[in-house]
């Protein structure tokens, strides 16, 4: 019997532009390609990236104008803004042509503000296929409301033509309904438990905390962060002020505002304690959590901020705010420090509290691993999401 055929919409993909959504997917039809064929219709962006690839399992289509090579600064550009939203229906036209090939029985949309016009758009046309849609928007819902209006109606379409809607927490579980969508089950993002909390060679934990600017005796707090102001990464630096000179700060991650955080850096007189790391790949992530002391993310929103789990799998002492979907695993003093966002001080304090009880910050940092192995593993979450495609399998009914 043939595969039934998954359509995946979404604005970017391996190996250009990852973030927590693209490392999902990779995760998902790595584990589920036994069962579902999978195809994605994406933003080619990188004109040295070719139309069509096979990245993993997924048959990649690439579509629309793009640059050589750019960065993600280059994102917030004009070319790239209009892109976006000329995606939303050119997204659909190449849904609809590849349809002819392939018959899809599945269409999949990765984030309603990314792909859920057009997904919405494929479902009003071919109304057999079974249509799904992730939720994986950290941004507030209400900005996302705001930035999708220009589409009208068809933007609440997105939801509630839906067959089923997935969520990575019941905070945007909760958004979902109130766009009106049938069904609604939360499935969070999750970590590889086979890559990340594994033990590093000495030499190499030196080499890491070295490339951070962190000696042995220092204490080094990262982040793992988009340099956007939702990720609150200048609450970190704006408390680096306040605390003793022996506590280093990393960041790694990139994005338009690294000129401001770096400026605020050198206003603050901490330029020689954070260290802007760039973008640090998926394979080399797991030795900077590993090397690291604590991990830190003082976002003003959230979907769920996969980041905060792969650091709690790695056995880091975690702080962070408890908006959107981060109060899901994020329980103050049993699995993390849980801070007021927008608020340095209370940012001091949590780090002054890891640096100076450091047997209450070890317990409850094994509370969050205890947490992350019993329900975050991209198995169990795979097995998750299998029953749920399941619904659009042939033959099977929409899923509950």
């Amino acid at each position: 019997m043939n595969k039934p055929k998954v359509l995946i919409i979404s604005m970017a993909y391996f190996p250009r532009f990852v973030g927590g959504a693209e490392v999902a997917l990779k995760e998902l039809t790595d584990r589920l390609s036994d069962e579902f064929e999978f195809h994605m219709v994406t933003l080619r962006y990188d004109s040295k990236l070719p139309r069509i690839s096979r990245e993993g399992n997924v048959l990649v289509h690439r579509i629309g104008p793009s640059l050589p090579s750019p960065s993600i600064a280059d994102l917030r550009k004009p070319f790239f803004r209009v892109l976006k939203i000329w995606f939303q229906i050119a997204a659909y036209l190449k849904a609809r042509s590849l349809n002819r090939t392939y018959q899809y029985n599945i269409v999949w949309g990765m984030m309603a503000h990314s792909a859920g016009v057009p997904a919405g758009l494929f479902k009003r046309f071919h109304s057999k296929v079974f249509y799904l849609l992730t939720l994986q928007e950290g941004d507030p819902p209400e900005h996302i409301e705001r930035q999708m209006r220009i589409f009208g109606p068809l933007f609440r379409a997105a939801f509630t033509r839906a067959d089923a809607v997935q969520t990575l927490s019941n905070f945007l579980g909760d958004w979902a309904k109130r766009m009106g969508a049938r069904r609604v089950k939360v499935v969070p993002n999750g970590v590889d438990l086979s890559r990340f909390g594994k033990p590093i060679a000495p030499a190499r934990r030196s080499e890491r905390r070295q490339q951070m600017n962190a000696k042995e005796d220092e204490h080094l707090l990262i982040t793992v962060s988009r340099l956007v102001p939702k990720n609150g990464v200048d609450i970190v630096i704006e408390a680096m002020g306040e605390l003793p000179s022996r506590v280093r700060f990393a960041i790694a991650g990139d994005g338009p505002e690294r000129t401001q955080l770096e400026v605020l850096a050198r206003t603050r007189g901490v330029t020689d304690r954070v260290t802007f790391l760039g973008e640090i790949s998926q394979k080399d992530l797991p030795d900077y959590l590993a090397s690291a002391d604590s991990f830190i993310r003082a976002s003003r929103s959230e979907g769920q901020g996969i980041s905060f789990i792969e650091a709690m799998a790695s056995g880091l002492p975690t702080i962070g705010t408890s908006v959107g979907g981060i109060p899901d695993f994020l329980r103050d003093q049993e699995t993390g420090f849980v801070v007021l966002p927008n608020n340095a001080g209370a940012v001091v304090s949590a780090i002054s509290r890891i640096i100076e009880q450091p047997i209450e910050a070890n317990r409850i940092a094994e509370g969050g691993l205890r947490l992350v192995r019993e329900r975050y593993g991209w198995e169990l979450i795979s097995e998750e999401m299998r029953e749920i495609l399941r619904g659009g399998s042939p033959s099977a009914s929409v899923v509950g």
